[in-house]
């Protein structure tokens, strides 16, 4: 496979991440004509990432994989730590270099950070097949937690 590494992505990361986003997109729902992609994706990315941390998976020099998480700090409380949880999101490896460990990696890591930074939990919204691997990665159902799945939303409202 060569040389791999998992590392946290920089601002000049970028252009990677957005290709790695464009790629997922084409194997799952086909080609798409979008020169605007790049654009809206670097807007997006730079809105997000005062509360975002991605880690990138490297072989060889080039990036292959991506996961991020979303961190959400909780509301302070009189005489209570703060607290914080934080959304496994975007978790991809380019289709030529899965089976060899990268996504599992990328998600060791980001699980060793939220350990380290003591987080509460970690939560993802898995596609069924990915599920048997988030389990793999000790991931079990959500009791704990409430969803309300709300329906195609409509144009957004001013503001938003």
């Amino acid at each position: 496979m060569g040389h791999s590494s998992i590392r946290r992505a920089h601002e000049a990361d970028l252009p990677a991440i957005a290709r790695l986003r464009r790629e997922w997109t084409e194997e799952e729902r086909g080609g798409r004509d979008d020169p605007e992609f790049e654009q809206r994706f670097a807007t997006w990315y730079a809105s997000e990432s005062s509360r975002r941390i991605t880690w990138l998976a490297e072989v060889d020099g080039r990036v292959v994989g991506m996961v991020n998480l979303a961190v959400f700090d909780r509301m302070p409380r009189p005489g209570c730590a703060p607290g914080r949880w934080g959304y496994l999101g975007n978790a991809f490896v380019l289709r030529a270099y899965r089976n060899r460990g990268l996504g599992r990696r990328l998600v060791a890591t980001l699980l060793d950070h939220a350990s380290r930074n003591r987080f509460a939990r970690v939560v993802l919204s898995p596609t069924e097949k990915s599920v048997p691997f988030y389990e793999r990665a000790g991931f079990g159902p959500a009791d704990m937690l409430m969803v309300k799945v709300l329906d195609e939303p409509g144009p957004p409202e001013s503001g938003w």
